[in-house]
């Protein structure tokens, strides 16, 4: 049996899950419905168990954990799945929360609420801070700095953005961090 290809999401409420069932119908992927919640409501082998079930790839799964400052359950799951062997990640979305106790995680691209990739990383509105490095502050993204992900995208709060990145618009800026990974995955590939 081949890998399952995984885009690993850092957020996980009601809004973000709408977003990425909107991304997935739209790009062809899967979304596992079932890993939203704030926190994560399943441990990484029901999430793996779920990913397994999917009928394609990719399949995006997420990963919240409410504020929790430390290793919280979100990024415990997020830890299992990308690291089992029959999981292979694609990439991740680190998405920018209120979080003032964060060290952060360096992503390769950012995006900001307009779509355009930039050079700094940006808030949850998907403000760029031109201020702050390319790197991401929130409370689920520090273990994205402890497991091999080839290609992590930063943006602001997934399905919101101050709705520019609104489902009723098709989640624009989600799609697009999507897309990206895909177009680098398949560059990887070639």
């Amino acid at each position: 049996m081949s890998k399952r290809q995984v885009i690993l999401v850092t957020d996980g409420d009601h809004v973000a899950r709408r977003a990425l069932e909107v991304a997935a119908q739209r790009l062809g992927g899967r979304c596992i419905s079932r890993s939203a919640g704030n926190p994560t409501p399943l441990t990484g082998s029901e999430l793996v168990s779920l990913i397994k079930q999917a009928p394609h790839d990719p399949v995006l799964v997420m990963f919240d954990d409410c504020g929790n400052g430390s290793e919280g359950q979100g990024e415990q799951a997020l830890r299992d799945v990308a690291t089992h062997p029959d999981i292979e990640v694609l990439g991740a979305i680190a998405v920018a929360s209120n979080c003032h106790h964060s060290k952060g995680t360096p992503v390769h691209f950012a995006l900001d609420r307009y779509g355009n990739l930039v050079g700094h990383g940006v808030d949850k509105y998907g403000k760029a801070k031109r201020d702050q490095p390319l790197r991401i502050f929130g409370d689920t993204v520090e273990i994205l700095n402890k497991i091999p992900v080839p290609l992590i995208i930063g943006m602001g709060d997934v399905g919101k953005m101050k709705e520019f990145d609104d489902v009723e618009r098709g989640a624009p800026i989600t799609c697009k961090a999507i897309r990206l990974i895909l177009e680098q995955y398949g560059k990887r590939r070639s």
